[in-house]
């Protein structure tokens, strides 16, 4: 169902691209929008288990989107790297290929809320105090993923 990569010799082995998925801040999730337009927007995640989480507003563009077609795509680079002897960067990306949903169940809420916030905030009581004041009024999204890809890239 998925390409193979093109480009396989740059290939990023599933540990480094679940890495990548692990340290790197943000990524942009591009799913299907209004009027048949790709929508992609950069936001933070946590990754784990093979399944990406994401927390989002109750209502917009975003969730239309994922109620519409569930069927997205989520790209992650790292900060990359220049060689002092090169004037082009050294970079990893991973695309990942999956299906996203509304988490309903509210104890799987709260702990991608912690993971989030523990990915993001300086202390575990910051998370504890911001979930108290504004879990009710966020959504989580749940990216399972179905394939993954990961490329080392010189921009040249």
């Amino acid at each position: 169902m998925f390409r193979p990569m093109r480009r396989f010799k740059q290939q990023l082995t599933k540990e480094e691209c679940e890495a990548i998925l692990r340290t790197q801040p943000r990524g942009v999730l591009s799913l299907s929008g209004d009027d048949g337009y790709p929508y992609g927007v950069p936001m933070n995640f946590v990754y784990g288990d093979g399944v990406v989480w994401f927390h989002c507003a109750l209502s917009g563009h975003k969730l239309d989107a994922v109620r519409a077609c569930d069927k997205v795509s989520f790209c992650v680079l790292d900060q990359g790297e220049k060689p002092t002897d090169d004037w082009a960067y050294y970079f990893n990306s991973v695309i990942l290929f999956g299906r996203i949903r509304i988490v309903d169940d509210e104890e799987k809420k709260l702990s991608a809320l912690r993971q989030l916030g523990l990915k993001y905030f300086p202390t575990a009581e910051e998370v504890e105090e911001d979930i108290r004041k504004n879990a009710a009024r966020c959504h989580i999204l749940a990216l399972s993923v179905e394939h993954m890809t990961g490329k080392h890239v010189h921009e040249r």
